[in-house]
């Protein structure tokens, strides 16, 4: 039985020309790029080659970028950095109730060192309202974080009113973008963005590898300790394979981002037409407008997502969903909670399907099919 992945939200395959360039540089490129000889030199230039392509597509300037482990350690640096090196000017920090986890655990921990979150609520739409983010807004405030797209039901937040509203006031404004970056083009100049965190797998680069965009001028305090690589903010010697990889997976995704946008469209469509002609009844969890082009987040009656997932395995269809399952139970997902309340329906029901490169429409209404037999 071939399977069919559509769960490119969790993570990506790496495209072809990503592993071709991964594996040659595995092969080619062992230096140490804070080495003085030659073989330092040529890991140094490939890694400044790749922070100028990663500056490069989101408008910024290459010594604005940080290079990390992933979405989690920009994420963290972004948040720690801040509130560590800004903590005598404010201990306030705002976020919404939909954030990755990345940003909520640690928004928790520095509630636990005495640090205030204010959590914005989500309408049934999945967006924030931007008059409580105003009303939110105190003197003491010294971050604002809010993810660019919800990961789980796709739903992209007002970034730009966001960015307007703060121009002006002395709060950083953080976005993680990891599953939004790739999707469409990102100015962080036009949108007023301090800081934003990028994660290379979401975009059919390699694991593991990902950057902080933090504007020139923040001040972040680091979070690891040892040499002085990445202008002293992230200690640790650089993976130049895996910089280079991604590098060329950010190339790939400007290259062809029209073209994948359309694509992804037309994929999500026909997984939606098809099931619609088998007689599924389904409603889609959150923004049909404002959302990301590959994900889809749909409410199916009178099934059980624990069970549902079950089958879709068996099935030999990749999707997950935001709900953390155990043995015998389930802890619902803290997205659809937020846009719907404790008891909503939605929490045991709701499945996130998400398309990418390898997915053919022919796959797609394969896909539907076989879940239609499921659900009925």
């Amino acid at each position: 039985m071939t399977r069919i992945y559509l769960d490119h939200a969790a993570t990506s395959p790496m495209a072809e020309e990503v592993i071709q360039t991964f594996t040659t540089e595995i092969n080619e490129e062992f230096g140490n790029a804070s080495s003085i000889h030659q073989t330092g030199r040529n890991a140094r230039k490939k890694l400044d080659q790749a922070r100028n392509v990663f500056a490069a597509s989101i408008g910024a300037h290459e010594t604005e970028i940080t290079i990390t482990s992933g979405g989690t350690e920009a994420d963290n640096y972004a948040l720690f950095g801040i509130a560590y090196a800004r903590k005598n000017e404010g201990k306030h920090i705002i976020t919404t109730q939909i954030e990755h986890h990345a940003v909520l655990h640690a928004c928790e921990q520095l509630e636990r060192e005495g640090f205030e979150v204010t959590y914005l609520p989500v309408n049934k739409e999945g967006v924030i309202d931007i008059n409580d983010l105003k009303n939110s807004l105190r003197e003491d405030t010294i971050l604002v974080s809010v993810m660019y797209a919800n990961n789980e039901v796709g739903v992209i937040q007002p970034i730009q009113a966001i960015g307007e509203l703060l121009k002006d006031h002395p709060a950083y404004f953080h976005t993680d973008a990891v599953q939004a970056y790739g999707s469409f083009e990102i100015d962080v100049h036009a949108l007023h963005i301090d800081l934003l965190s990028v994660s290379s797998h979401k975009i059919n680069g390699p694991k593991g590898i990902g950057f902080l965009y933090a504007r020139k001028g923040i001040l972040l305090k680091p979070l690891f300790y040892g040499g002085q690589q990445e202008r002293k903010r992230r200690a640790g010697t650089e993976n130049i394979p895996a910089v280079v990889a991604f590098a060329k997976a950010v190339e790939l995704k400007q290259a062809n981002l029209q073209e994948s946008i359309s694509r992804n469209v037309q994929l999500k469509q026909a997984f939606l037409k098809q099931l619609e002609s088998n007689g599924v009844q389904f409603t889609i969890n959150g923004s049909q407008e404002n959302v990301l082009p590959h994900v889809l987040n749909i409410s199916i009656p009178k099934t059980d997502v624990e069970t549902f997932l079950v089958q879709l395995d068996l099935a030999g269809i990749d999707a997950s969903s935001g709900s953390a399952c155990t043995a015998g139970s389930i802890d619902p997902s803290h997205v659809l909670v937020a846009m719907y309340g404790e008891n909503s329906p939605e929490l045991r029901n709701s499945v996130r399907f998400s398309f990418g490169i390898n997915n053919t429409e022919q796959q797609v209404i394969e896909a539907a099919n076989k879940i239609s037999k499921i659900v009925h």
